[in-house]
């Protein structure tokens, strides 16, 4: 069975990924377009660097072309948000990236937006899978790539300058243009090292690049910007005296960051950065979102400006569709996703990196003095997080005891309410909280929690994996 999940349908190359599998996706794609009344219209199809990845978007183009749809291909490996910006430009009702992201090498799989660029959300690949379930193999149409490429019925090519210019347009690059900045920038070998690249150049920044050769291993490491995975980017600023580290996943829609100091700054940090940036300095004004494994310190800096901060299930399509409900201005989730408003309504790891770095030439302050300015205001709050590999046996075991028998361990704290939407989220009368839940891309049950100080945030993380028998 083809099943989505919160990012997509991923899947191990040459087990569950493969040419055929990609192709029912596709050809699912395709009918559900039918049923919409978009026969004939444009789809548009990219890539990353993963092994495969440029086969199998020629392979979904094939189908694509095969059902009567246009499909144009972005015929260089190219971020993820610039796929969506794509989308969006154009117009299209429908667009697909072959990408896992952040999941290990051995992985790869397909991202479905909707029109604007959005990530589909669970209604749409549910109409998807159900459009996958009726096929064989034998059922898929489709034409040869080269042929159709020289009949005009598949198109190419590389809309590169429109997305940099969007991001330039909303940057102010006077500012960053006097700062004198210097960057140090890790694509972790994935998609993100020439948006990345030009946009700093174009503002004057000194930029240095590492990790940027095409590797599909990812260097043997999983392509998800981490303390771990970050430790050389921080060698780097340093040793070098830059002002700033970032660092993008595979496929560029996730960020992460090294301040000056050499540390690792978590992505809850970013994003509370950055809303406090764009309402206190840019003087912008709206609520935000947040996923329910982010931090609550959103919701204090919300407060005080007279904001609201919604809290919505863990997938970005859930961000994106909150932030537009209710004008959001930044959107986000404690794995590294971003999105801000004005730009596309997805992730984007290369705008918010240039947004960081404008907040820096803006302020003129570092990002570690930022931050104390806001911790000074709204106090600190410690977070953490484990993750623990699933069987299918044991999922099944799990989720009997979390959802229908509602164990709950005793984590001597009042409770305020118990939130079972995405998980098993336990808000506390003081305003900590614990959540345990499933992840939709990985065989794994995940861990968070955020306290007032890290041992009764950990201890929350214990306590449960011992009720729980991990």
């Amino acid at each position: 069975m083809i099943k989505f999940g919160t990012g997509g349908w991923r899947a191990i190359i040459a087990d569950d990924f493969t040419k055929e599998n990609l192709r029912l996706v596709t050809a699912g794609l395709c009918r559900l377009m039918e049923r919409e009344g978009h026969a004939g219209a444009t789809v548009v199809v990219g890539y990353d660097r993963r092994f495969l990845s440029k086969e199998s978007a020629h392979w979904a183009a094939e189908v694509l072309a095969g059902y009567g749809f246009r499909p144009f291909v972005v015929n260089r490996s190219s971020p993820t948000p610039l796929i969506m910006f794509t989308v969006k430009q154009m117009g299209v009702p429908y667009g697909l990236a072959v990408t896992a992201s952040h999941n290990p090498a051995i992985y790869n799989g397909v991202k479905v937006f909707t029109a604007g660029g959005r990530d589909a959300d669970q209604t749409v690949t549910a109409k998807i899978e159900a459009e996958i379930a009726p096929l064989t193999p034998e059922d898929v149409k489709s034409v040869d790539y080269d042929e159709a490429l020289a009949a005009g019925s598949i198109r190419e090519g590389y809309p590169f300058n429109e997305y940099i210019d969007s991001i330039l347009q909303m940057l102010d690059v006077p500012k960053i243009n006097r700062s004198g900045l210097r960057i140090a920038i890790d694509p972790m070998y994935g998609v993100s090292q020439s948006s990345l690249r030009t946009i700093l150049l174009t503002c004057r920044c000194d930029v240095d690049v590492i990790h940027e050769q095409h590797d599909t291993l990812f260097g043997g490491r999983m392509p998800a910007p981490s303390a771990d995975a970050l430790r050389l980017l921080s060698d780097y600023v340093i040793e070098n005296g830059c002002d700033l580290g970032v660092a993008t996943d595979g496929d560029a829609d996730r960020l992460g960051v090294i301040d000056e100091k050499g540390q690792y700054i978590h992505p809850n940090t970013l994003l509370v950065l950055l809303y406090y940036y764009l309402l206190k300095y840019r003087g912008w004004t709206g609520p935000c979102v947040r996923n329910n494994s982010t931090t609550h310190l959103l919701d204090r800096v919300a407060a005080d400006m007279g904001q609201a901060c919604y809290e919505v299930p863990v997938g970005f399509k859930h961000i994106s569709a909150k932030m537009a409900e209710t004008g959001a201005v930044i959107g986000g989730e404690s794995s590294g996703g971003m999105a801000v408003r004005g730009h596309i309504a997805g992730k984007d790891g290369i705008y918010a990196a240039a947004l960081l770095v404008e907040m820096l030439a803006a302020t003129g302050k570092s990002v570690s003095a930022l931050y104390q300015e806001i911790t000074d205001r709204y106090g600190r709050l410690s977070y953490t997080d484990a993750a623990i590999t699933m069987t299918p046996a044991k999922k099944g075991q799990l989720m009997e005891r979390l959802f229908e028998k509602k164990e709950l361990p005793d984590f001597g704290q009042a409770v305020d309410h118990v939130s079972r939407e995405d998980g098993c989220k336990v808000y506390f009368a003081d305003g900590s909280w614990v959540i345990c839940r499933f992840s939709g891309t990985e065989p794994l049950l995940r861990f968070a929690a955020e306290a007032d100080d890290a041992a009764r945030a950990e201890g929350y993380i214990r306590l449960w994996r011992e009720q729980l028998g991990l």
